[in-house]
């Protein structure tokens, strides 16, 4: 029971880091549906830098860097260029699973280096994504750097007025978002699944969407809803622990992507907007272009 509990909190810990990557660039009114394109980049960069250094460190810098640049890259179409920001983050998926399967097929199998030690049984991304979650939370709602992202979020034109620029809060916010999502990526493939193969990721990025969404845009409910997910999804991968015999562990590789789907409509229905709409930035996908 305690290997289901800490594969679980391994899971959630990819999916709650790419969360906060996508929350942190929805505050600021940007939104990226190619999540996972991004962690493709990211966990197949990492796992070749990784694996041809023979450096773990040195593999999560090369994650970290390439989501950086696929973020900055959303953040010229999306933010200069007023492309639809939809369009653009399925590009970034399509990009992403393409030029991986292309780049990443010599090393396929596993890194071949030892695993990343524990820290009191866990992983240390799981103190790491506990660190990012209160961090995010604090220079979101405590500080000026936060005020103005969630004001270009929400009201960009009043932003502006007030001297904020809309635009450099919206790139560093893409560039932050990216390097989180890049990251994600590379803990998956380093350290949770460090077995390389194309499209590994099998769906993460899209419930780390939904995991925006499922949390009203607040760090804290984000990290449950991962921890859920991730629970899920070992259950899927391990059902025996729990309910033996109950249903095919390919059925239940199904029930994570079916509550995903789930609460994404539940976010398009009426009721959701009445009582709930009030959380989501208001300009979340709308391009901005200064007047004058």
């Amino acid at each position: 029971m305690w290997e289901l509990f800490v594969r679980s909190l391994d899971a959630s810990i990819v999916l709650a880091i790419a969360a906060l990557g996508e929350l942190i660039g929805q505050r600021s009114g940007v939104l990226n549906v190619g999540i996972e394109g991004v962690m493709l980049f990211g966990a197949t960069f990492g796992f070749i830098v990784a694996q041809t250094t023979g450096d773990y460190t040195t593999g999560f810098i090369a994650a970290i860097a390439i989501g950086a640049i696929i973020g900055l890259m959303h953040g010229v179409f999306s933010i200069t260029l007023g492309v639809d920001q939809v369009v653009s983050g399925m590009g970034i998926w399509i990009l992403g699973f393409g030029l991986t399967t292309y780049i990443g097929n010599p090393y396929t199998g596993p890194l071949g280096m030892a695993r990343i030690d524990r820290i009191g049984g866990l992983s240390p991304f799981f103190y790491l994504a506990l660190a990012l979650i209160f961090l995010t939370w604090f220079v979101l709602n405590k500080t000026s750097l936060g005020l103005k992202i969630r004001s270009v979020g929400e009201n960009p034109e009043v932003a502006e007025v007030s001297g904020v620029s809309v635009n450099r809060i919206r790139y560093l916010c893409v560039i932050v978002s990216g390097m989180l999502m890049g990251l994600a990526g590379g803990v998956y493939g380093l350290s949770y699944n460090p077995v390389w193969n194309y499209n590994f990721l099998m769906g993460w990025g899209f419930i780390a969407l939904a995991l925006v969404f499922f949390s009203m845009w607040n760090p804290f409910i984000m990290f449950g809803g991962a921890v859920l997910f991730g629970a899920l999804w070992q259950l899927a991968l391990s059902p025996e622990f729990i309910l033996p015999g109950v249903m095919s562990r390919y059925l239940w590789r199904m029930v994570p992507f079916v509550i995903t789907i789930v609460v994404l409509v539940l976010m398009s229905t009426r009721w959701f907007r009445t009582h709930w709409g009030a959380a989501k930035p208001e300009a979340l996908g709308v391009p901005y272009k200064k007047e004058g």
